[in-house]
């Protein structure tokens, strides 16, 4: 096990101390097709007290994506993706405690998120996309969680997996780092995600949960999303057909775990009142 460094990470207003204990970022898709709960929380009402749920239930962030970036998935405009996003940070403002994160790859996105009270941007393309989201992000001092992608949403499971992932990601990243530091961004305000899932093979995402600490020499607080991810559907199938989501929750936990054990700052889940558990009893480990 790994004995994480401690960073504080600088957001817009306030500041999160990472590495005394595992900070849990609850997701909140307010999306028609997002793969594990798309149109669950599309209804404003219900995105809000789902929201304020995960605080109760021991959210450290909230992570608010209008957007699906499951495989397969096609890209849609920016006014789309407000009309979906803004009224849900409209109606968490003033009402939670813990900060807003928004998953967004577009600058007009993020540039109106960030006023409308979202104080992290969550780029699954780390930059790559449109590198003019790190010119926004320092301008109006967010943080950024840059993750790694192999391709884009639409191809990245078609595509022919890289040779080496550690070499790709940890290249992929470097890159990325790059991009934000030439932008004004401090590495105060940086996170770093491995995007498992995102362009990896089954076995890749393992090799990348377990080889973890190679990331951590980078030098940047880590964040790791496996929750009801599609490889832990494949582990745990039954007669020939992948687990359904809903039945992905203790593969989840395991993963949250080893993620713990390797250095992960943030974990990224869906089911919040139980992997606070899990990374609550991972801490505990962790520290002796």
């Amino acid at each position: 096990m790994i004995r994480r460094k401690i960073h504080r990470l600088k957001l817009c207003r306030s500041e999160l101390v990472l590495g005394h204990k595992t900070l849990v970022m609850g997701v909140l898709n307010v999306t028609p097709d997002s793969f594990s709960d798309g149109g669950k929380f599309l209804d404003v009402k219900r995105a809000v007290a789902r929201g304020l749920e995960m605080e109760r239930e021991g959210a450290d962030i909230i992570d608010i994506g209008a957007e699906s970036t499951r495989p397969g998935s096609w890209e849609i405009s920016a006014v789309e993706e407000l009309a979906r996003l803004l009224p849900v940070l409209e109606g968490l403002r003033g009402k939670l405690k813990i900060p807003i994160s928004v998953d967004t790859q577009k600058t007009a996105v993020a540039e109106i998120a960030i006023g409308a009270g979202a104080e992290i941007v969550n780029d699954v393309s780390g930059l790559q996309r449109d590198p003019r989201l790190a010119e926004v992000v320092a301008r109006h001092g967010a943080a950024v969680i840059l993750m790694h992608m192999r391709g884009t949403p639409r191809i990245m499971q078609s595509l022919p997996f890289a040779k080496n992932v550690m070499k790709d990601v940890a290249s992929g990243l470097k890159k990325s780092l790059s991009t934000a530091h030439k932008a004004g961004i401090a590495k105060s305000k940086i996170v770093i995600d491995p995007g498992i899932g995102f362009g990896k093979s089954f076995e890749q995402n393992y090799e990348l949960l377990a080889k973890l600490p190679e990331l951590g020499k980078l030098g940047y607080p880590l964040l790791v999303g496996t929750s009801r991810k599609g490889f832990l559907g494949r582990t745990l199938a039954r007669n020939g057909k992948p687990a359904a989501v809903e039945n992905r929750i203790w593969g989840t936990a395991a993963t949250v775990a080893a993620a713990i054990f390797g250095g992960a700052h943030i974990v990224r889940v869906h089911d919040v009142k139980e992997m606070v558990q899990v990374a609550r009893v991972a801490d505990c480990l962790v520290k002796h």
